[in-house]
């Protein structure tokens, strides 16, 4: 079944110990889309500025992204720059940011209202509450945030919470909004506060799943060299979500795959700039790494 996402699309200038690139197209939506499109059809709503390069709609709509709801709006494409440290590679040090248009609030076509799938990526979560509004009767809702709305958007993120079905967090975000140091205590306690099922992602440490049925823990692919980390939790929340849209149930096996899917799919993501590694990805290329980390994570 098909899947909506919403969040940002930007222009990213991003700079590792491997190098710098400029321009480059990011933002949560827009990576959660490279592999979610791997498993169903995806509908991006979102607002980018009058000078959002024309090369990089054609990237998307190569990539099989319906685009429709991508719209232009008068001003600036939210802009994001960041480094990388060698010693540090999980942490981004933000270098300068242009909000530009990201404050807008998303469209989207009547037949658009029907998709059962919604993804609420990373973005201000008044914009994601604005999108959810738009849906009618979702068979499943996943959302994802960060600590700035942590921090400065609790009451609206708590409010969205209940209203979800799925919720993707990193460690530092669940024990920031739990409150809890323990990742076990701090994904029982999200669970508390209304999604169904929590994810919390841990890097190059793995993945930890929790709901009132089943807990689990799966370590991450071993991956040699990362060339830049943007975009990897966003991607793991597209492979996750795309499998669940796709697959219909949630059953313990499915949750247990998608989650695998998840990670499978941002190990690709590390292994260049942006989307050099992600955009070519088949299905078979996943399924082929896939058994290799079932292989490694087997006792």
């Amino acid at each position: 079944m098909s899947l909506i996402v919403t969040g940002t699309v930007a222009l990213d200038n991003v700079k590792t110990p491997c190098g710098m690139k400029k321009d480059m197209l990011g933002g949560s939506a827009a990576h959660f889309s490279m592999s979610a499109r791997l498993f169903t059809k995806v509908h991006l709503a979102a607002v980018v500025g009058k000078d959002f390069p024309n090369k990089h709609l054609q990237f998307l709509r190569r990539q099989k992204v319906d685009i429709s709801s991508l719209i232009a709006e008068e001003g600036k494409t939210f802009r994001w720059e960041g480094e990388y440290k060698k010693e540090d590679l999980n942490t981004a040090l933000t270098l300068e940011t242009e909000l530009g248009v990201i404050g807008c609030k998303p469209r989207i076509f009547e037949e658009q209202k029907n998709i059962p799938n919604v993804f609420l990526a990373n973005i201000d979560p008044d914009i994601q509450m604005d999108l959810l509004k738009l849906m009618k009767k979702p068979r499943l809702v996943g959302l994802d945030s960060m600590n700035l709305w942590i921090a400065h958007k609790k009451p609206s993120l708590l409010k969205l919470m209940k209203k979800v079905d799925l919720f993707v967090v990193n460690d530092g975000e669940a024990r920031a909004l739990s409150g809890e140091d323990n990742l076990v205590k701090a994904a029982k306690k999200l669970h508390q506060l209304g999604p169904k099922l929590v994810v919390v992602k841990k890097g190059e440490h793995g993945v930890l799943f929790h709901s009132n049925k089943l807990t689990f823990s799966f370590a991450a692919y071993p991956v040699e060299k990362v060339v830049d980390p943007t975009g990897a939790g966003d991607t793991f929340a597209g492979g996750l979500m795309g499998y669940l849209s796709k697959a219909r149930k949630l059953d313990a096996a499915t949750l247990k795959k998608a989650v695998l899917y998840g990670t499978t799919t941002a190990s690709f993501n590390v292994q260049g700039f942006g989307m050099a590694k992600t955009a070519p990805l088949t299905i078979s290329d996943v399924n082929k790494r896939m058994k290799e980390l079932v292989e490694f994570i087997k006792p």
